[in-house]
């Protein structure tokens, strides 16, 4: 039985599952924030190119893909999203470490894909999760849950740009590392009794009904309209975490913990746009938010391009984030709508494969734009790209039965 039929959206047993597993996701946003934040300086240290770093940054987006398909169907088939959400944490933590520790170019694009392949795993299992123990109540969890990545996005740049201000990139690295381990373990301690203290407990599947139903599912003109419209606004998101460090870096010449805070405020948006958006939209539906967050995000991040006063671009950012991130949970919730209770943790993967499979050409269109054109260059491409993801999603059938 569901945990909002029987108790109060107020109640502690409900909320903190909620809590603890958006904590969860804050430290897998605070590991990659963290790389996203040293990497212009890894770029300076190695003497890397834009388009070379885009490689890099590539692999995470590969490494993504190919966790995709295995994550989801482990979930779904075992019903063990605890384990798979501390298994995410810990691997993620390990990368970080790696890559303070790794000198070689191979060997820290290596880190950067399993890390991206940690990142992927727990999506799946938390999402789900989140979606079963308040299905009434979903774009409210799923909301929560996509603030705790802005608070891991927001506190760790600018945290991890003042520890460089004394101490290299590779000790920030090393010491961010912790922040996976110790939620991983609040989370093995707190929910692994039950898969979340006594509620939302899942039976795995046979494999004849998962299949299937997978069937099924991704015949239906709403997920894959999802899952397109999620991949495309996630081309600008990814390539807004990459490209806008180092344009601040270096055309803006920001040092690091200005850097870190300018990046801040675009999670600062996000952290304030996020709650009101998921609960609004249980309320209102989902279809209103989505177009009007896609259509902001085109135009300001066309804006950038504009602007040339570093305190007016990071008001700019700022508004940016509120208005981008405000979606996250939304669209998570639109495909949870959509999708049977049974299959969330593949249909989740589903949505998050095709986001990592698209965002995977990013990197490198970026970077040879970058080198070809300019930074900025790449801020026209990054707005095209959401562009299409708002035409993508008037494609979504308005009806649970249509399409």
């Amino acid at each position: 039985m569901s945990t909002d039929a029987t108790l109060s959206l107020r109640s502690p047993k409900v909320q903190f599952p909620v809590i603890l597993v958006s904590l969860g996701h804050a430290a897998t946003h605070w590991i990659a924030a963290t790389f996203y934040v040293i990497l212009p300086f890894i770029t300076r240290d190695l003497g890397l190119s834009y388009t070379q770093t885009g490689v890099i940054v590539m692999c995470f987006h590969i490494g993504s893909t190919l966790a995709n398909v295995p994550s989801g169907t482990m979930v779904d088939l075992t019903g063990r999203r605890v384990v798979f959400q501390v298994a995410a944490l810990v691997i993620g933590s390990l990368t970080l470490l790696g890559i303070g520790i790794f000198e070689a170019y191979f060997a820290l694009a290596a880190m950067v894909a399993v890390m991206g392949a940690a990142n992927m795993m727990w999506h799946p299992a938390a999402i789900s999760f989140l979606s079963g123990h308040l299905p009434k109540n979903r774009g409210y969890a799923l909301s929560i849950h996509a603030l705790g990545a802005n608070l891991g996005d927001a506190v760790a740049p600018p945290f991890v740009g003042w520890m460089m201000l004394s101490a290299g990139w590779r000790t920030a690295a090393e010491v961010n590392a912790l922040t996976g381990f110790l939620c991983a373990a609040a989370i093995l301690l707190c929910l692994s009794q039950g898969d979340g203290i006594g509620v939302n407990k899942v039976t795995g599947l046979d494999l004849k009904s998962y299949f299937g139903g997978m069937a099924r599912a991704l015949k239906a003109r709403a997920v894959w309209s999802l899952c397109l419209m999620a991949g495309f606004r996630t081309m600008t998101q990814g390539g807004l975490m990459m490209f806008l460090p180092l344009y601040l870096a270096n055309d803006l010449k920001l040092n690091p913990f200005l850097m870190g805070v300018a990046l801040m405020m675009l999670q600062v948006g996000g952290m304030i746009a996020s709650p009101v958006a998921g609960t609004l939209s249980d309320r209102i539906g989902r279809r209103s938010i989505v177009l009007a967050g896609m259509a902001g995000t085109t135009l300001l991040v066309l804006g950038l391009t504009l602007i040339d006063n570093t305190s007016l671009f990071i008001t700019c950012v700022s508004f940016l984030g509120f208005v981008m991130y405000a979606m996250r949970p939304v669209i998570h919730s639109w495909l949870m709508d959509r999708t049977p209770p049974e299959l969330a943790a593949s249909m989740t993967s589903a949505m998050f494969g095709t986001q990592a499979a698209l965002s995977a050409l990013t990197p490198v269109i970026g970077g040879f734009l970058a080198d070809a054109y300019g930074l900025l260059s790449v801020f026209y491409f990054l707005a095209a790209m959401v562009l299409i993801a708002n035409l993508l999603a008037l494609a979504v059938p308005k009806s649970e039965t249509a399409g």
